[in-house]
């Protein structure tokens, strides 16, 4: 557990199995390396649990206090530190984006550039309807994406949700998500966590695949992933 971070485990009713409550609790919830660090941490406790009750329902939410989902990178950190996006940023979309169990994003506030890359990279998203956006804003910092960012919202999206999304900096409100596809369910505050914890028990069952599961996702996601795990001067090429 840290400052930024804590994650609750809870048994799940029907089926029987484990429920695992990531909550980001950092204000604004700003990428760093220390975010990352903290992250990987319960990832790697919660694999290690779930490799060891093989075959068991489980799955995984995040969400966070305040009004922000994330808002983003720390820039200055992120453009500062060597090594910061292949060693931490892109290596934690990855790892989300191929978890071998079902995860949900509980977006109760806004989710922007790289906070809307985390919540993308979960197989499901539940969204409050009164306030909050998605967005990827990286048109009006201006700031080009990494090809792993890029592939990653790509693979999430329509060509016309994606077109608006990186080259209009389009704020998604919470019906326009939904309309987009880019959210399972829409609620108020209120509900957003119990909506998800109902949409993370439905498909807790399928993690009873195991490996396969993570193994389904590197398949669905093959551009994505490999984009996300370029090294070097690859990873500033197009």
């Amino acid at each position: 557990m840290s400052s930024l971070i804590s994650l609750t485990k809870t048994p799940l009713q029907s089926p029987d199995g484990t429920l695992f409550i990531i909550t980001m609790k950092n204000g604004e919830n700003r990428i760093n390396t220390a975010f990352c660090q903290a992250m990987f941490t319960i990832l790697d406790e919660i694999e290690a649990f779930c490799e060891e009750m093989d075959g068991t329902p489980a799955a995984l939410i995040t969400t966070s206090e305040g009004k922000f989902y994330s808002n983003g990178l720390d820039l200055e950190h992120a453009l500062s530190t060597p090594g910061f996006f292949e060693d931490y940023y892109l290596a934690l979309m990855e790892r989300f984006l191929t978890f071998r169990i079902p995860t949900v994003a509980a977006l109760n506030g806004h989710a922007f550039a790289g906070g809307c890359m985390l919540a993308l990279a979960h197989d499901y998203r539940v969204m409050r309807s009164d306030r909050g956006f998605l967005c990827m804003n990286e048109v009006d910092i201006p700031s080009p994406l990494l090809p792993g960012m890029a592939a990653l919202v790509r693979a999430k999206m329509t060509p016309s949700v994606y077109r608006n999304c990186i080259l209009q900096g389009y704020r998604f409100t919470a019906q326009d998500a939904l309309d987009s596809q880019l959210v399972d369910v829409i609620c108020p505050e209120r509900e957003v966590l119990s909506k998800a914890i109902e949409l993370a028990t439905k498909w807790s069952v399928k993690a009873s695949a195991g490996e396969v599961y993570r193994q389904l996702k590197r398949e669905m996601y093959t551009d994505a992933v490999r984009f996300l795990t370029l090294r070097g001067s690859e990873n500033a090429k197009l």
